[in-house]
């Protein structure tokens, strides 16, 4: 019995591969890296500057990496090359004993699995521009590698031990480095590697897009509404354990809001051509306000649930919105860098800094810190608004 398969199948498959491999990584490190820095002796002050340094460093090296994937034309080759700097780090952590040494390699393991995901976005976008690949349904099996991977990574460390992080953390990595070397080699576009003929991708002309009205007015819209998540992200679980929520109650709410992330992940194509990318960001924008609103007056448990769900809008439809508005807006040639432009403002800048206007104001206020997430919620529907307003997007739009 033969097997063939499209263009567009063989692409899809290999691109899900990755971020499936990609999100198991994070699936793994973002819950439990953390309780490896504990049981590796590390002070609380200590496992904080750990876990901060790599985002603060991301901000730079991130954008660097992408712009020089895209002038090289070779995006695949840059993400092996990331992936396999943060296996060799990872190895190296495992070795590692002692705070310097622990934050150094921290650093390069955190800044090269992080670099893969936005040239790995610009290669799954150059799919949806070349063979009309659906990138919502390639992204969702991300967020379903997540959830397998924070409930089987629990399960071994409930098991085991900490000692065995670090090691789901080294298979985790090479996984990646395998699923980097299978991704399509050169531009789905032109089907064939890119020519070493081509023109150089200048900063020029990566300053011109990233400092357009049209694409910073998008940041400021689907950033804000992204960095919002952050009392949620930072003190969610915290807030509920004080509100007598068992573990259990909390992991299914956890669980239902990445569900729902899933499952507009997986129909988000057959409305984009109705609404548009920045329709995806107004309805998130607009759902913020309702679920962030809602949140702070401590709602009881049958309300959790179905706010819940709105994780689906606030966070996955924003996510895929601003996703395909690169994809609009940015030429290919660019679109590593202005991914990982978004990224840094938004998952670096963004975050970190509504991450820290959380940890001042949930101590005083508790659940009432949603209430600047609303605010937050409400300026970024505001800036989608305008957005479209004043700068109307078609598919050949350039800025």
């Amino acid at each position: 019995m033969s097997f063939s398969t499209t263009p567009a199948r063989d692409f899809s498959l290999r691109l899900s591969l990755f971020f499936a491999a990609l999100f198991v990584l994070y699936g793994v490190q973002l819950p439990f890296f953390p309780v490896w820095l504990d049981w590796r002796g590390l002070s609380p002050a200590e496992i904080g500057v750990v876990t901060a340094a790599p985002l603060f460093l991301r901000i730079v090296i991130g954008p660097v990496a992408a712009f020089l994937a895209d002038r090289s034309g070779d995006r695949r080759q840059a993400i092996i090359i990331a992936a396999g700097c943060g296996l060799l780090a990872v190895l190296a952590l495992s070795q590692s004993y002692g705070f310097l040494l622990i934050a150094l390699f921290t650093a390069a393991f955190v800044v090269g699995s992080q670099t893969c995901l936005p040239i790995g976005e610009a290669v799954a976008l150059s799919g949806v521009r070349g063979l009309g690949v659906d990138y919502g349904r390639m992204r969702l099996w991300g967020s379903l590698a997540f959830i397998a991977a924070t409930f089987a990574g629990g399960t071994l460390v409930g098991t085991v031990g900490a000692s065995s992080i670090i090691w789901m953390l080294v298979i985790c990595s090479g996984g990646l480095l395998v699923s980097a070397w299978l991704l399509p080699a050169g531009d789905a576009n032109e089907g064939r590697p890119i020519t070493p003929g081509r023109r150089l991708l200048t900063p020029r002309e990566v300053a011109r897009v990233a400092g357009s009205g049209k694409f910073l007015l998008f940041v400021a819209a689907a950033g804000l509404v992204q960095a919002s998540h952050a009392v949620f992200y930072a003190f969610g679980v915290l807030h509920w354990q004080a509100q007598g929520l068992s573990s259990t109650t909390i992991g299914v709410l956890w669980s239902l809001g990445v569900v729902a992330e899933i499952l507009l992940f997986y129909s988000a194509g057959r409305f984009m051509t109705h609404i548009g990318p920045m329709g995806f960001i107004m309805a998130g924008a607009a759902t913020a306000v309702v679920r962030w609103g809602l949140m702070a007056f401590d709602p009881p448990l049958a309300l959790l649930f179905p706010l819940q769900v709105l994780h689906g809008l606030t966070f996955g439809a924003t996510h895929i919105g601003a996703m395909h508005h690169i994809h609009a807006i940015v030429p290919q040639e660019q679109a590593g860098t202005a991914q990982a432009l978004f990224a840094a403002a938004t998952g670096g800048i963004g975050m970190g800094a509504a991450t820290l206007l959380a940890g001042m104001l949930y101590g005083p206020f508790g659940g009432l810190s949603y209430l600047a997430m609303m605010v937050m919620g409400v300026i970024g529907l505001v800036a989608a608004v305008c957005t479209v307003r004043f700068y109307p997007t078609h598919k050949t739009d350039r800025p």
